[in-house]
Parts: C-alpha cells; sequence; structure tokens
C-alpha cells in the first residue's frame, strides 16, 4: 500500500513579510464588517474590496508581469488566501478566477483568451465553473452537457448545476462532451464561455435555506459558441479539468469556511474556559493546524509542478468535516441558540453557517467521490 506524503514547503521569508502587509490592510478595510459578515467566508461579495486587492497585486499574484501578476511565489499567495478568509474578507467575485480559471488559461489558453488576464488581476473580471449537471452527482465523467461542430463554432445543448456566481459572472468555464458519449474521458472538451454576450444561455437561481443566492442552473439551448471559444484541444478537457481539481480542493478554503465561529467560540468562553472547554477548543484547533500543514504542503508541491490530486482531495474532505463540526461543538460549549436576527455575534454566525455548512461536503466534489480518489491513490481499489 502506497502512502500521501505531505512534505513541509520550502521557507519563505517574504511570505511572512507580506503576512504583516495584509493583516494592516485588512484591519482598516474590515473595521466595520460585522461578525456574520465575516462568516461569510470566501462567499462574500464586494466589487470594491475585489478591486482594492488588484490594486494591491494579491490578484493573479503568482502569473507573469505581462498578465498583471507580480511574480510571486505560492507560498506567499497562500498567505494572502488564508489571512483572507481568516479575517471573514468579501473575496467571492474574484475567487474562482483566481484561484483555477486564471492559471488554466494561463497553462492552455490562446494569446486571445490570455487578454482576459490582466482584468482578472485587476478584480475586475469574474468567472464560474460549469462542471457539475442534473443527475450525474460527482460523476463527471458522465456529463451530457454537448457541444456539436458546426461551420465556425460550436452549438451547446445542456444544463450546468450548483453554478457558484453564474449570475453575476461574465465568463464560465464549460466543461462538456465533444466526442462519443462512451468515451468518458477521451470524448470531453472545455470552452471559454463569454456568459453577457451568449445568445441562448439562461441562468436561473437556486436559493440556500437561508434565502440567500449563491448557487445556479444554467442552461445553454443551441447556444453558439465561436471557434475562439475552444480552451485548449478538443479532447483533452478531462485532463484539464482534473488538473484544475488539485487547484481546487486544496486551499485554506477548504477548512476555514467556519472559522468565524472558532473565533466567536473561544471570545465567549473567555479567559476561563473549564477544563473539558479548553480541551474541546484545543482538539479544534489541533485540526486547524494540521490541515492548515497539509493544504501547505500541496502548495509547496505545486510551486514544484506536481499534481498532488490525492493529497488535495484528503484535504478538502477532511476540512470539510471539520468544517461541519465546528458549529456543533460550539452549540455544546455554549448555551445560545443559533438566531440570525440577533444582535450578538454567536447566535448569529451559528445560524449563517448552520444553514450553510450542508453546501461544504458538496462543493468541490462529494465525500464518497473524494475518499473513491483516497482509496485509488492508496492502492484500495
Amino acid at each position: 500500500m502506497s502512502a500521501f506524503a505531505f512534505p513541509a514547503p520550502p521557507p519563505c521569508p517574504e511570505a511572512e513579510t507580506l503576512r504583516a502587509e495584509i493583516r494592516a490592510f485588512l484591519k482598516d478595510a474590515l473595521a466595520d464588517r460585522k461578525p456574520v459578515e465575516k462568516a461569510e467566508s470566501w462567499t462574500g461579495l464586494d466589487p470594491a474590496f475585489s478591486r482594492a486587492m488588484g490594486q494591491r497585486g494579491w490578484i493573479g499574484m503568482t502569473w507573469p508581469r505581462q498578465y498583471g501578476g507580480q511574480e510571486r511565489s505560492a507560498l506567499e499567495r497562500y498567505v494572502v488566501l488564508e489571512e483572507m478568509l481568516a479575517a471573514g474578507a468579501p473575496v467571492g467575485l474574484h475567487w474562482i478566477a483566481d484561484r483555477q480559471s486564471g492559471p488554466l488559461i494561463m497553462r492552455v489558453g490562446t494569446d486571445e483568451q490570455r487578454r482576459i488576464l490582466p482584468r482578472i488581476a485587476a478584480g475586475e473580471a469574474y468567472f464560474c465553473i460549469g462542471m457539475s449537471e442534473p443527475n450525474t452527482g460527482s460523476d463527471l465523467a458522465s456529463v451530457r452537457t454537448r457541444a456539436v461542430k458546426v461551420a465556425g463554432g460550436w452549438v451547446v445543448n445542456g444544463t450546468k448545476v450548483w453554478t457558484s456566481f453564474a449570475h453575476l459572472s461574465q465568463y464560465m468555464i464549460l466543461f462538456c462532451k465533444t466526442g462519443a458519449a462512451e468515451d468518458r474521458h477521451g470524448g470531453a472538451s472545455q470552452f471559454l464561455v463569454d456568459l453577457w454576450n451568449t445568445e441562448g444561455v439562461t441562468t436561473r437561481p437556486i436559493y440556500a435555506m437561508t434565502g440567500e443566492h449563491h448557487f445556479n442552473e444554467v442552461v445553454f439551448q443551441d447556444a453558439f459558441l465561436p471557434d475562439g471559444a475552444l480552451l485548449g484541444k478538443e479532447g483533452e478537457g478531462w485532463a484539464q479539468v482534473t488538473s484544475e481539481l488539485a487547484l481546487e480542493r486544496s486551499g485554506p478554503e477548504r477548512f476555514l469556511s467556519s472559522f468565524t465561529v472558532l473565533v466567536e467560540l473561544v471570545r465567549a468562553l473567555g479567559t476561563s474556559p473549564s477544563k473539558a472547554e479548553a480541551a474541546a477548543v484545543g482538539r479544534l484547533v489541533s485540526h486547524v493546524a494540521t490541515l492548515r500543514h497539509m493544504s501547505r504542503s500541496v502548495a509547496g508541491l505545486l510551486q514544484a509542478g506536481e499534481n498532488p490530486a490525492q493529497q488535495a482531495a484528503m484535504v478538502k474532505d477532511l476540512g470539510a468535516v471539520l468544517e461541519q463540526e465546528l458549529p456543533h461543538v460550539a452549540r455544546q460549549l455554549v448555551p445560545v441558540e443559533p438566531d440570525a436576527g440577533s444582535p450578538l455575534a454567536l447566535p448569529s454566525v451559528l445560524a449563517h453557517t448552520i444553514m450553510h455548512a450542508p453546501s461544504y461536503s458538496l462543493r468541490g466534489g462529494t465525500r464518497e467521490i473524494l475518499r473513491g480518489i483516497i482509496a485509488r491513490g492508496l492502492g484500495l481499489r
């Protein structure tokens, strides 16, 4: 049986220097942000905040300067991500573009497609990901949305669901079939879709239990995409999309979605917790610290040019377990009822997080899919 390695990333003193700069920025930028707003984590939305990050070079920061980047290390970028999430900054609008869409375009896109990159780095271009579909669960290879080649381009028909922020995004990276239906992996391709200027695309909201609108259903009905929309090579969509998943599953957002609950729990327990309370909080903190080590290790492996797909799946799976457990531990330790309308921090943060927690083990791949990947990596399947 093989085992996964999570080597410590190389030292990066520049990252720690950057950390102090970020904290100073966030102290002022988030001074008026309420705890329940901070609990939104990476789904918080603020165009002005995204532009402010772009102005400081904190989006697309590992990219070449010609595309708006700063040519900084993956570990410096990691510090930006974890500080933003720990502080509850509203980074949702640019998050997907910075995390995976931009790097994909950088790697396989045409010169024309790469013209979008400086706008991403400026915090002005937002992306969504067209992967999941109705009746396919997390079996990405079984998607049925299809692009058929016609003169000058492609005609797309099909439906995507759970598409985060599609209603706000200018662009979608669409994963669909272009080859034989029975060719589960070789018959798929990716397209760069201009959502605002493509006819035949309808976006419908999927509301969360809170009434909030993050997810969407996106329907393609005889939507025409020009030849220039093909991203990478026809038939290589599976290889492209699986390479994205290491980026999507391994970052600090995979274990910090509930971090505001931990912050407010510690504040509510005060400076003299009981032994049982201190032990419970210590356990949670140790889990966060372990996941942080694993996540930073993946960042180091990605910087070294490796594809740590199994390690990323493990970070995502264990992170979702912790994120969903945190509000329940808090309720056991502090006798407060979740209350979205409460002026107090912990009840309102608990209410928000409990209502959103079911989605934590959905986004980025369900628990069953992730554990299948891990099992294959360990030689168990």
